[in-house]
């Protein structure tokens, strides 16, 4: 699953990439910079402590994708 955000300090999208198949958790910030993480969960928690809504054109995109992680996170029998 790949989630794209517009944020407004950059003309490219956040990118969160959540990839059971091939195990890649990932992120894209507004500054192009990126995060690597070990599992959903973690890349969930990185989520929730250190983007806001207020960050993103479209707010309910953010609580849309919150919501849809936490539900990928809950029927994986691993995490």
């Amino acid at each position: 699953m790949e989630i794209f955000l517009s944020c407004y300090d950059n003309a490219f999208p956040c990118e969160v990439t959540l990839d059971e198949e091939n195990g890649r958790y990932m992120l894209r910030k507004s500054d192009s910079s990126g995060e690597y993480f070990n599992s959903p969960s973690e890349l969930v928690d990185w989520i929730k402590n250190n983007w806001t809504e207020r960050e993103f054109i479209n707010p309910n995109e953010f609580r849309d994708m919150i919501i849809l992680l936490e539900k990928y996170i809950c029927k994986s029998p691993i995490y």
